[in-house]
C-alpha cells in the first residue's frame, strides 16, 4: 500500500510521475538522455547498468522494468540480463562492460566507495572518460529513482521482468518522454 494517495493502477515510478508531473518532467528528461541519448554505450548496456544497480538496491519495480528494457535492446537476451545481475564477473559480457558494472556497484554503495583502481581498470578495459562519467551518473540516478519508488511504497505488480514486456516494447519504440499534463493541458 503506497504511503501517499497515488493514482490507482499505475505501477512504480509511473504513479509518482502522474502524481507530480512537474517533478516528473526533469526526471524523465534525465533518464531519456542517460539511457537513450547518443552514446558509445548501447541503449541495452545502459539499461543493464540501471537494472544491475536496481537489483543491488533491492528495488523490485525498477529492476524488473529496466531488465525488460535491457533485454529487448540486447537482442532479446533475457538470460544475459539475468546472468549479469546474478554475477557480472562470470557473465558473457565484454571486459569493458564488466569493469563499468563494477564501478556502478561501487557507486551504489557510496560515491566515496569508488576507487582509483576501478577507474583505472575501466580505462584499461577500453572505457572512455564519457562512458565512465555516464556509468557513474546512471548508477547515482538509479539509486535516487530506487529510493523514490520504494520510499513511497509504490505498487509493484510483479517482480518478473517479462511481465513488463509490453510496456518495455513501447518504451524501446517511443522513449521515456510522454506528453506531460499540467492541470488539464498537455505539453510535448
Amino acid at each position: 500500500m503506497p504511503h501517499i494517495d497515488l493514482p490507482e493502477g499505475l505501477p512504480g515510478i509511473r504513479s509518482l510521475f502522474e502524481y507530480r508531473p512537474m517533478t516528473a518532467e526533469p526526471m524523465l528528461a534525465l533518464v531519456e538522455l542517460l539511457l537513450r541519448g547518443d552514446n558509445t554505450l548501447s541503449r541495452g548496456e545502459r539499461e543493464l547498468i540501471a537494472s544491475y544497480v536496481s537489483r543491488r538496491n533491492a528495488c523490485d519495480f525498477c529492476e524488473a522494468t529496466h531488465s525488460a528494457f535491457a533485454a529487448l535492446q540486447l537482442d532479446e537476451d533475457w538470460d544475459l540480463v539475468e546472468a549479469v545481475k546474478d554475477d557480472p564477473a562470470s557473465a558473457p559480457i565484454s571486459d569493458k562492460m564488466r569493469a563499468l558494472l563494477a564501478l556502478a556497484g561501487q557507486v551504489q554503495q557510496s560515491g566515496s566507495a569508488v576507487t582509483e583502481a576501478a577507474i583505472d581498470q575501466a580505462k584499461a578495459d577500453g572505457a572512455t572518460d564519457v562512458e565512465i562519467h555516464d556509468t557513474v551518473l546512471i548508477a547515482a540516478a538509479f539509486c535516487m529513482f530506487n529510493r523514490y519508488v520504494d520510499g513511497l511504497a509504490t505498487l509493484t505488480p510483479s517482480a518478473d521482468p517479462r511481465a513488463y514486456e509490453p510496456r518495455a516494447r513501447a518504451l524501446v519504440k517511443d522513449g521515456y518522454l510522454p506528453p506531460v499534463r499540467y492541470d488539464g493541458y498537455t505539453t510535448g
